[in-house]
Protein backbone atom coordinates (compact mmCIF):
# COMPACT_ATOMS: atom_id res chain seq x y z
CA UNK A 1 0.00 0.00 0.00
CA UNK A 2 1.14 3.99 -1.08
CA UNK A 3 2.60 5.70 1.84
CA UNK A 4 0.77 8.45 0.11
CA UNK A 5 -1.85 9.48 -2.19
CA UNK A 6 -3.50 12.53 -4.16
CA UNK A 7 -5.62 13.01 -6.56
CA UNK A 8 -6.41 16.24 -9.03
CA UNK A 9 -9.62 16.41 -10.34
CA UNK A 10 -11.70 19.70 -11.77
CA UNK A 11 -14.25 20.36 -9.20
CA UNK A 12 -16.41 23.60 -10.42
CA UNK A 13 -14.25 24.54 -13.30
CA UNK A 14 -10.98 24.72 -10.58
CA UNK A 15 -8.05 22.20 -9.64
CA UNK A 16 -8.88 21.03 -6.48
CA UNK A 17 -7.51 18.05 -3.95
CA UNK A 18 -10.79 15.29 -4.20
CA UNK A 19 -8.27 12.42 -2.16
CA UNK A 20 -5.08 13.00 -0.12
CA UNK A 21 -3.52 10.32 2.13
CA UNK A 22 -0.79 9.98 3.86
CA UNK A 23 1.02 7.95 6.71
CA UNK A 24 4.42 7.62 8.74
CA UNK A 25 6.89 8.16 8.17
CA UNK A 26 5.46 11.12 5.00
CA UNK A 27 2.71 14.09 5.54
CA UNK A 28 1.25 16.00 3.01
CA UNK A 29 0.48 19.59 3.89
CA UNK A 30 -2.41 21.17 1.38
CA UNK A 31 -2.40 24.70 2.59
CA UNK A 32 -5.59 26.60 1.21
CA UNK A 33 -3.62 30.11 0.07
CA UNK A 34 -0.62 30.21 -1.36
CA UNK A 35 -1.46 31.35 -4.63
CA UNK A 36 -3.07 34.54 -5.42
CA UNK A 37 -6.95 34.15 -5.20
CA UNK A 38 -7.82 33.38 -8.97
CA UNK A 39 -5.02 31.05 -9.78
CA UNK A 40 -5.81 27.54 -10.67
CA UNK A 41 -2.87 25.82 -8.45
CA UNK A 42 -3.17 23.34 -6.12
CA UNK A 43 0.27 23.30 -3.63
CA UNK A 44 1.56 20.21 -1.80
CA UNK A 45 3.81 20.23 0.41
CA UNK A 46 5.68 16.70 1.27
CA UNK A 47 7.62 16.36 4.38
CA UNK A 48 9.00 13.47 6.49
CA UNK A 49 8.24 13.04 10.49
CA UNK A 50 11.47 13.98 11.92
CA UNK A 51 12.64 16.02 8.64
CA UNK A 52 14.51 12.97 7.39
CA UNK A 53 14.49 9.13 6.13
CA UNK A 54 15.55 7.22 8.64
CA UNK A 55 17.72 4.10 7.56
CA UNK A 56 15.16 1.34 5.93
CA UNK A 57 12.26 3.78 5.68
CA UNK A 58 10.31 3.43 2.49
CA UNK A 59 8.16 5.42 1.02
CA UNK A 60 6.00 5.48 -1.80
CA UNK A 61 3.74 8.02 -3.48
CA UNK A 62 0.98 8.07 -5.81
CA UNK A 63 -0.04 11.23 -7.84
CA UNK A 64 -3.32 11.81 -10.18
CA UNK A 65 -2.77 15.02 -11.86
CA UNK A 66 -6.43 15.22 -14.47
CA UNK A 67 -7.18 16.60 -17.24
CA UNK A 68 -6.75 20.23 -17.67
CA UNK A 69 -5.11 20.36 -13.60
CA UNK A 70 -2.18 22.15 -12.53
CA UNK A 71 -0.31 20.88 -9.03
CA UNK A 72 2.86 21.76 -7.33
CA UNK A 73 4.79 19.16 -5.26
CA UNK A 74 7.49 20.68 -3.07
CA UNK A 75 8.97 20.76 0.34
CA UNK A 76 9.45 22.54 3.44
CA UNK A 77 12.88 22.06 3.68
CA UNK A 78 16.38 19.74 2.32
CA UNK A 79 15.10 16.22 2.35
CA UNK A 80 17.81 14.36 5.03
CA UNK A 81 18.71 11.08 4.54
CA UNK A 82 20.51 9.75 8.01
CA UNK A 83 22.77 7.72 8.30
CA UNK A 84 22.49 3.40 7.38
CA UNK A 85 22.70 1.03 9.88
CA UNK A 86 24.46 -1.93 8.19
CA UNK A 87 22.87 -2.01 4.86
CA UNK A 88 19.74 -1.20 5.21
CA UNK A 89 18.96 1.65 2.42
CA UNK A 90 16.09 4.36 2.58
CA UNK A 91 13.88 4.09 -0.33
CA UNK A 92 11.65 6.47 -1.91
CA UNK A 93 8.93 5.75 -4.87
CA UNK A 94 6.90 8.34 -6.84
CA UNK A 95 4.50 7.43 -9.36
CA UNK A 96 2.86 10.16 -10.97
CA UNK A 97 -0.23 10.45 -14.14
CA UNK A 98 -0.73 13.46 -15.63
CA UNK A 99 -4.02 14.29 -18.00
CA UNK A 100 -4.37 15.88 -21.14
CA UNK A 101 -3.09 19.65 -21.19
CA UNK A 102 -2.44 19.00 -16.90
CA UNK A 103 0.55 20.50 -15.40
CA UNK A 104 2.50 19.10 -12.47
CA UNK A 105 5.07 20.90 -11.40
CA UNK A 106 7.88 19.09 -8.92
CA UNK A 107 10.23 21.29 -7.47
CA UNK A 108 11.65 20.27 -4.14
CA UNK A 109 14.37 21.24 -1.77
CA UNK A 110 17.53 19.41 -2.46
CA UNK A 111 18.25 15.44 -0.85
CA UNK A 112 21.28 15.54 1.67
CA UNK A 113 23.20 12.43 2.55
CA UNK A 114 24.78 12.26 5.75
CA UNK A 115 27.97 10.13 6.36
CA UNK A 116 27.48 6.39 5.59
CA UNK A 117 23.89 7.26 4.19
CA UNK A 118 22.34 4.46 1.48
CA UNK A 119 19.37 6.49 -0.35
CA UNK A 120 17.36 5.22 -3.81
CA UNK A 121 14.61 7.49 -5.06
CA UNK A 122 12.54 6.10 -8.57
CA UNK A 123 10.39 8.63 -10.29
CA UNK A 124 8.11 7.53 -12.80
CA UNK A 125 6.03 10.26 -14.57
CA UNK A 126 3.27 9.16 -17.35
CA UNK A 127 1.73 11.42 -19.41
CA UNK A 128 0.06 12.21 -22.67
CA UNK A 129 1.03 13.93 -25.51
CA UNK A 130 0.07 17.40 -24.44
CA UNK A 131 1.30 16.97 -20.64
CA UNK A 132 3.48 19.44 -18.88
CA UNK A 133 5.94 18.40 -16.48
CA UNK A 134 8.80 20.89 -14.60
CA UNK A 135 10.90 18.30 -12.82
CA UNK A 136 13.88 18.84 -10.48
CA UNK A 137 15.90 16.40 -8.79
CA UNK A 138 18.89 17.61 -7.16
CA UNK A 139 21.65 16.40 -3.86
CA UNK A 140 24.12 18.37 -1.85
CA UNK A 141 27.76 16.99 -0.75
CA UNK A 142 26.20 16.61 2.46
CA UNK A 143 26.45 18.51 6.12
CA UNK A 144 29.52 20.89 5.51
CA UNK A 145 29.06 21.85 9.47
CA UNK A 146 30.12 18.24 10.28
CA UNK A 147 33.15 18.02 7.78
CA UNK A 148 30.91 15.54 5.84
CA UNK A 149 31.64 15.87 1.96
CA UNK A 150 30.13 13.11 -0.52
CA UNK A 151 30.53 11.07 2.18
CA UNK A 152 27.93 8.64 2.27
CA UNK A 153 27.61 5.34 0.96
CA UNK A 154 25.38 4.94 -1.89
CA UNK A 155 22.99 7.48 -3.78
CA UNK A 156 20.75 6.50 -6.68
CA UNK A 157 18.16 8.53 -8.13
CA UNK A 158 16.05 7.41 -11.29
CA UNK A 159 13.73 9.53 -13.29
CA UNK A 160 11.70 7.62 -16.30
CA UNK A 161 9.28 9.82 -18.44
CA UNK A 162 6.34 8.03 -20.63
CA UNK A 163 3.82 8.52 -22.85
CA UNK A 164 0.87 6.31 -23.86
CA UNK A 165 1.22 2.68 -24.38
CA UNK A 166 4.52 2.96 -22.05
CA UNK A 167 6.11 4.45 -24.47
CA UNK A 168 9.57 5.64 -23.26
CA UNK A 169 10.57 9.49 -23.44
CA UNK A 170 13.14 10.08 -21.00
CA UNK A 171 15.07 7.11 -19.21
CA UNK A 172 17.41 8.85 -16.77
CA UNK A 173 19.70 7.29 -13.86
CA UNK A 174 22.08 8.99 -11.71
CA UNK A 175 24.16 6.83 -9.55
CA UNK A 176 26.90 7.80 -6.47
CA UNK A 177 28.82 4.58 -4.75
CA UNK A 178 31.00 4.49 -2.52
CA UNK A 179 34.17 2.79 -4.34
CA UNK A 180 37.97 1.71 -2.80
CA UNK A 181 39.88 2.83 -5.42
CA UNK A 182 37.98 6.59 -5.92
CA UNK A 183 35.82 7.63 -3.16
CA UNK A 184 32.97 10.05 -4.20
CA UNK A 185 34.40 13.20 -3.01
CA UNK A 186 37.67 12.46 -5.32
CA UNK A 187 35.51 12.33 -8.31
CA UNK A 188 33.10 15.38 -7.51
CA UNK A 189 36.49 17.57 -6.93
CA UNK A 190 35.26 20.59 -5.51
CA UNK A 191 31.54 21.04 -6.56
CA UNK A 192 29.10 20.16 -3.68
CA UNK A 193 25.79 20.40 -5.53
CA UNK A 194 24.21 18.63 -9.02
CA UNK A 195 20.85 18.64 -10.22
CA UNK A 196 18.55 17.93 -13.33
CA UNK A 197 15.62 19.61 -14.44
CA UNK A 198 13.39 18.55 -16.42
CA UNK A 199 10.61 21.11 -18.67
CA UNK A 200 8.17 19.10 -20.72
CA UNK A 201 5.02 19.95 -22.55
CA UNK A 202 3.15 22.92 -25.00
CA UNK A 203 2.87 25.30 -21.52
CA UNK A 204 6.52 25.37 -21.43
CA UNK A 205 7.68 26.11 -24.81
CA UNK A 206 8.58 30.18 -24.49
CA UNK A 207 10.29 29.17 -20.95
CA UNK A 208 12.19 26.25 -22.48
CA UNK A 209 13.71 28.83 -25.14
CA UNK A 210 14.43 31.39 -22.64
CA UNK A 211 16.08 28.71 -20.33
CA UNK A 212 18.03 27.56 -23.54
CA UNK A 213 19.44 30.75 -24.49
CA UNK A 214 20.80 31.79 -20.93
CA UNK A 215 22.19 28.84 -20.49
CA UNK A 216 24.04 29.35 -23.23
CA UNK A 217 25.27 32.81 -22.38
CA UNK A 218 25.94 31.87 -18.80
CA UNK A 219 28.43 29.02 -20.24
CA UNK A 220 29.89 31.15 -22.96
CA UNK A 221 31.08 33.81 -20.05
CA UNK A 222 32.33 30.63 -17.74
CA UNK A 223 34.27 29.47 -20.34
CA UNK A 224 35.99 32.66 -21.44
CA UNK A 225 36.85 33.51 -18.04
CA UNK A 226 37.98 29.80 -17.41
CA UNK A 227 39.96 30.52 -21.08
CA UNK A 228 41.50 34.02 -19.74
CA UNK A 229 42.60 32.39 -16.36
CA UNK A 230 44.55 29.84 -18.65
CA UNK A 231 46.03 32.10 -20.67
CA UNK A 232 47.55 33.99 -17.78
CA UNK A 233 48.66 30.76 -15.52
CA UNK A 234 50.34 29.87 -19.07
CA UNK A 235 52.02 33.61 -19.39
CA UNK A 236 53.03 33.36 -15.81
CA UNK A 237 54.51 29.89 -15.78
CA UNK A 238 52.51 28.44 -13.59
CA UNK A 239 51.20 24.87 -13.43
CA UNK A 240 47.60 25.47 -11.97
CA UNK A 241 46.57 25.76 -15.56
CA UNK A 242 43.01 25.67 -16.71
CA UNK A 243 40.73 27.32 -14.20
CA UNK A 244 37.51 25.07 -13.35
CA UNK A 245 34.51 26.67 -13.33
CA UNK A 246 32.40 26.93 -10.24
CA UNK A 247 29.04 26.52 -11.81
CA UNK A 248 28.25 24.46 -14.67
CA UNK A 249 25.05 23.63 -16.62
CA UNK A 250 24.48 22.29 -20.11
CA UNK A 251 21.29 21.64 -21.92
CA UNK A 252 19.39 19.50 -24.44
CA UNK A 253 16.39 18.65 -26.26
CA UNK A 254 14.46 15.87 -26.38
CA UNK A 255 11.25 13.59 -27.11
CA UNK A 256 8.89 13.99 -30.21
CA UNK A 257 9.39 17.85 -31.96
CA UNK A 258 12.09 18.25 -29.44
CA UNK A 259 9.37 18.69 -26.99
CA UNK A 260 11.21 18.38 -24.01
CA UNK A 261 14.71 20.06 -22.59
CA UNK A 262 17.08 18.82 -19.77
CA UNK A 263 19.22 20.61 -17.86
CA UNK A 264 22.18 19.57 -15.61
CA UNK A 265 23.69 21.46 -13.33
CA UNK A 266 27.19 21.20 -11.17
CA UNK A 267 27.99 23.82 -8.53
CA UNK A 268 30.44 24.64 -6.23
CA UNK A 269 27.44 25.71 -3.71
CA UNK A 270 23.85 25.20 -2.69
CA UNK A 271 22.76 28.45 -3.31
CA UNK A 272 24.05 29.19 -6.33
CA UNK A 273 22.09 26.13 -7.75
CA UNK A 274 19.32 27.90 -5.74
CA UNK A 275 19.81 31.02 -7.88
CA UNK A 276 19.75 29.56 -10.81
CA UNK A 277 16.65 27.94 -10.41
CA UNK A 278 15.00 30.82 -8.90
CA UNK A 279 16.05 32.94 -12.10
CA UNK A 280 15.54 30.07 -14.93
CA UNK A 281 11.73 29.02 -13.41
CA UNK A 282 10.93 32.77 -12.64
CA UNK A 283 8.43 32.70 -15.48
CA UNK A 284 5.98 30.04 -14.11
CA UNK A 285 5.14 32.40 -11.66
CA UNK A 286 1.83 33.61 -13.82
CA UNK A 287 1.08 29.48 -13.89
CA UNK A 288 1.52 29.11 -10.32
CA UNK A 289 0.83 32.36 -8.89
CA UNK A 290 4.12 32.59 -6.82
CA UNK A 291 7.58 32.22 -8.63
CA UNK A 292 9.28 28.78 -7.38
CA UNK A 293 12.23 28.67 -4.56
CA UNK A 294 11.18 32.63 -4.28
Amino acid sequence: MATGKVVIERVGGRSTATSCFSKYPLKFILPGKVAPAGTDVVWIYSITYGGGIVSGDSISCEFTIDDGCTAVLTTQSSTKVYKAIGSKCSEQTLEARIGSEALLVVIPDPVTCFSTARYYQKQLFRLVSDSNLVLVDWITSGRHANGEKWDFELYKSINNIYLEDDEPLFLDTVLLEKRSIQSIAERMQDYQAIAMVILFGPKLGEIQKQVQENVKNMMSEQLQISYGSRRHNSESSSRSGFMKPEFIASCSTFGPEEKGVVIRIASDSTESVYNFLRQQLAKLEPLLGQSPYA
